[in-house]
């Protein structure tokens, strides 16, 4: 746990309060976690194996549910092993390294959200453009973007939180190696850090969030001067689903993070952490497909093929 005075473990507390609850929980959270990974991943194989679906929008869509995949792995299922066995310990380095890993995909489903809310309003406001605009190359390099700032981003404040001296406690009240409760742990002042990680958080959420609302707004505005009303509802429904992630991704993650990192309760950072972690990645695959035409058209040809080549 502590070897002298530096750390080289942590505990992570988890849920104390579950009790007796604990195999339900594992139960639960179980389930959960093996529908987000099937529903991302079936978004990723379909949209992979069907050309028809090789558009900018779901090549988006394709990476932000490797980004879901990636973050929630990096924490459910160690909190579900520390939930089962009861063994709540994690190496320094595995802490550090699933913190980057959280907050780099988190940053990555931001930015990715943001280009998905400019692409849909290429295809609503500027529809006889949108094939010139939204150019393969022009995907990539958004796409790029996403992955490459985020990453930047993240790692220049992880180098300093690792950088950060941890010695006495080594409890992080949490699930995860938030970095908040981290921070709490630290033997040195950590207000700039916090301040930094504040301005930050608040660039890309804020920034993300007023791109995507300027783009609804356009949108919102072309869509009521369709003058037939099948029109507005076709364009509507091609942005219903993005527009109730957006809100709902919006929602969790300020609640979360737009606030200094050792501050708040924290039985309520756990409680928005389990909804981000768990309930907005298991639903977000079914808000993307279950009223999507041409993505279940896709997939029951995939499995017409499948079937056929029996």
């Amino acid at each position: 746990m502590i070897n002298g005075t530096s750390v080289t473990e942590f505990i992570l507390l988890g849920f104390p309060e579950l009790h007796g609850l604990n195999a339900a929980f594992f139960t639960v959270f179980l389930l959960m976690y093996l529908l987000s990974l099937i529903g991302n991943s079936m978004i990723i194989i379909v949209v992979l194996k069907e050309p028809m679906l090789h558009t900018p929008m779901y090549f988006f869509l394709t990476n932000f549910s490797m980004a879901e995949i990636c973050s929630t792995t990096a924490e459910v299922p160690k909190m579900l092993d520390n939930v089962l066995s009861g063994k709540t310990t994690i190496c320094f380095a595995c802490c550090m390294a699933q913190g980057f890993i959280v907050f780099s995909m988190g940053a990555v489903e931001f930015i990715t959200l943001t280009i998905m809310s400019f692409d849909r309003y290429v295809a609503i406001c500027r529809p006889l453009s949108y094939n010139t605009i939204m150019t393969n190359e022009l995907c990539l390099q958004l796409s790029l973007l996403a992955w490459v700032g985020a990453v930047v981003i993240v790692i220049s404040q992880s180098a300093v939180v690792w950088s950060y001296p941890y010695c006495g406690q080594n409890v992080i009240d949490h699930f995860f190696c938030d970095v908040g409760p981290l921070l709490r742990l630290a033997c040195a002042d950590t207000t700039l850090i916090e301040f930094i990680g504040l301005l930050y958080g608040a660039t890309i959420m804020w920034g993300s969030f007023g791109f995507s609302l300027i783009s609804y707004t356009c949108i919102i505005a072309t869509v009521i001067r369709i003058p037939s009303g099948t029109g507005r509802s076709k364009a509507f429904l091609t942005c219903a689903s993005h527009l109730t992630v957006v809100s709902l991704f919006y929602l969790v993650l300020m609640i979360m993070y737009l606030r200094p990192s050792t501050q708040g309760d924290t039985r309520v950072n756990k409680v928005v952490s389990l909804v981000r972690t768990s309930f907005i990645p298991m639903f977000n695959p079914f808000i993307y497909t279950i009223r999507n035409k041409d993505f279940k058209a896709a997939v029951w040809k995939i499995l017409r093929r499948k079937f056929l080549s029996i």
